[in-house]
């Protein structure tokens, strides 16, 4: 029975057990609360989504290839069996460390441990017009997003009779040569060759243009140049337009403009070219470094805090080894989450964290269209078929569920038979908020005008 609880205006158990609250059931979260299972706290879930989701395999569910309830998980379905946590669906909204109260959308709730793990954003690096016009790559909203804009562009270009138009609608353009890039341009290159002709025979596959634009001299940059080199030479075997040391300056809706004045006509443009720390408010600037991420020393306490804690892609563990911070990566997250949950128990048990965090380098994969993909782990590198395989299996035990892992693999087994991909839905028509304010300012011109004439 939920009693209201003198430290909290949300309503939770009465408990005299220390309260771990944690914001976030990111990778980073939810390992954090499975070494936790049933030991002597109260685990407090704070998130604004009530479901956890796979973030690897986000971009399959952008081109149609899996449907999004199979890398999505129900936080509550999750955690059914844990008898010492509550979840809460709320939007936190600041942290006050004087009184250790966090501030939501439902009420504040009170801790005895902090735990920070609110995971990343889009940055656009402040390209305004970008952000207002086109989508990323972070959750799956975006993915379907992308779904819809994606046929939607296409039941328009098969239509119209303008051929400018046309070609604007059947032209994608990918920021960001990262590992979401390179998978993202892959897989809707393979749309393209194998299912543009079944389900749009009005629209001829030399019309549809892929554009992967990457600031750099290479894609991969965090992988070896072979592996670069690699993905480099499929994706242009799969005639996607690779450009190299090119920015992207602005994006209109239907012009992009290149750091070298270029311009590429274009309806639809995917922005995976870089990420931020999701800080949520509260804590003094000091603890902020660059890219919006929260400084922790060795045991992930946020600086100046030493209740407060921060894992996951919003910790920068700053140091001789990583002056940047550890990468922004999934292994990283899940170490982090697995190690503060031993160092809270200890902490909790005998007075002191045991400790520091190291990153153990799992090695880096990114697989590039069908039964193609490159891999590094340790010393050794795989390319082409090998390293689809090893990326399949290890994404597939890795995905949260056995219902999941079910679905998933039987849609590749499908998938890897054949070229069809799920159903191709548009579900919710999707427009970017730059659209939107121009059709609303052109509504309003169009009343202006009809009331003045």
């Amino acid at each position: 029975m939920l009693n209201q609880c003198p430290h909290s205006t949300v309503c939770l158990p009465a408990t005299g057990l220390p309260r771990v609250v944690v914001i976030g059931a990111g990778f980073a979260g939810i390992n954090l609360i499975k070494k936790l299972r049933n030991q002597p706290v109260q685990i407090v879930l704070l998130d604004k989504n009530n479901f956890h989701q796979f973030q690897p395999l986000l971009y399959q569910v952008a081109i149609a290839g899996l449907e999004p309830d199979s890398i999505v998980t129900p936080i509550r379905k999750l955690f059914q069996s844990y008898e010492n946590l509550i979840y809460r669906m709320a939007e936190v909204e600041r942290i006050e460390p004087q009184t250790q109260r966090v501030f939501t959308s439902i009420g504040w709730v009170g801790y005895d441990y902090l735990v920070i793990a609110t995971g990343s954003s889009t940055n656009y690096y402040g390209l305004q017009q970008v952000e207002q016009n086109s989508v990323g790559l972070k959750d799956i909203r975006d993915a379907l997003d992308i779904r819809s804009w994606v046929l939607q562009n296409l039941e328009a270009a098969a239509i119209t009779c303008d051929q400018q138009e046309k070609d604007a609608l059947t032209n994608f353009v990918i920021v960001g040569g990262g590992p979401a890039g390179v998978e993202l341009a892959g897989a809707l290159a393979e749309f393209k060759r194998y299912l543009l002709h079944k389900d749009y025979p009005e629209i001829t596959a030399d019309w549809m243009k892929i554009y992967l634009v990457e600031a750099v001299d290479r894609l991969l940059p965090m992988m070896s140049g072979g592996a670069s080199a690699h993905a480099l030479e499929v994706l242009k075997k799969l005639k996607v337009d690779v450009l190299l040391n090119t920015a992207v300056k602005q994006y209109d809706g239907s012009v992009v403009t290149l750091g070298n004045a270029e311009k590429l006509s274009a309806k639809m443009l995917v922005w995976t070219a870089g990420v931020q720390g999701e800080a949520p408010g509260g804590l003094p600037e000091g603890a902020i470094v660059k890219g919006n991420r929260l400084k922790v020393d060795g045991f992930n306490r946020v600086v100046g805090h030493g209740n407060i804690f921060a894992i996951g892609d919003v910790a920068a563990m700053i140091s001789e080894d990583t002056p940047k911070g550890h990468p922004m990566l999934a292994q990283v997250a899940i170490q982090q989450g697995r190690l503060l949950a031993e160092n809270l128990l200890h902490h909790i048990r005998h007075g002191a964290f045991e400790k520091t965090f190291r990153y153990h380098d799992k090695g880096s994969m990114a697989t590039i269209g069908k039964r193609n993909a490159v891999a590094e782990i340790g010393k050794s590198t795989w390319e082409g078929w090998f390293a689809w395989l090893l990326w399949s299996t290890v994404h597939l035990f890795s995905i949260t569920g056995f219902r999941n892992r079910l679905m998933v693999g039987i849609n590749w087994m499908m998938r890897y038979l054949s070229y069809e991909k799920a159903n191709r839905l548009i579900i919710r028509k999707f427009k970017p908020p730059g659209t939107l304010m121009k059709d609303r300012h052109a509504s309003e011109f169009d009343k202006t005008f009809i009331s003045n004439h």
